[in-house]
């Protein structure tokens, strides 16, 4: 590969790089605490004490991580209406949004051996179990990586390459 081609391949790479929406949202909840705080309010912990208790997490590290998924609108806060002493933590819609980055995760350490629950994800009308997420095209197909290619967004005026 002649190395023009190779530097302004990379240039396009940082380009589209300084523009991509996953050093955010990484930054947001790609830590272990916060991420397993999702996992607790997406399984319908609400308190503070269940998520100490549930998690294991030491009460100043949880305190942390709550007010940036607060910050971050992934949570909100409320008084309790049965209990003015306590807070409810509840999902936004921003929030219950990453059930599919939780559930694509789950299913990732499930099949690269990471464990395996005794229990599934399930329709509650059905009570079947979820199917395996993955890439669709517009059509439906299932897409792999090789298959995948980047393209201008309509009305876009941006580069886009493969790094965003």
């Amino acid at each position: 590969m002649p190395a023009d081609t190779l530097t302004s391949g990379i240039d396009a790479f940082r380009k589209a790089a300084l523009s991509c929406p996953l050093p955010a949202a990484v930054e947001l909840i790609g830590e272990k605490w916060a991420f397993l705080i999702l996992r607790g309010a997406l399984n319908g912990l609400q308190h503070f004490e269940e998520f100490q208790a549930g998690l294991g997490i030491a009460r100043n590290i949880l305190s942390d991580r709550l007010s940036k998924l607060v910050a971050g609108g992934i949570l909100e806060r409320q008084p309790d209406p049965s209990d003015g002493r306590r807070v409810i933590y509840s999902l936004t819609a921003k929030g219950e949004d990453l059930l599919p980055v939780v559930l694509a995760l789950r299913q990732w350490g499930e099949k690269w051996g990471y464990g395996s629950m005794k229990v599934v994800l399930a329709d509650a009308r059905d009570h079947k179990p979820v199917r395996k997420l993955c890439v669709l095209s517009h059509d439906g197909r299932e897409l792999q990586l090789k298959d995948l290619t980047w393209i201008e967004r309509e009305g876009s005026q941006a580069l886009r390459t493969a790094a965003e």
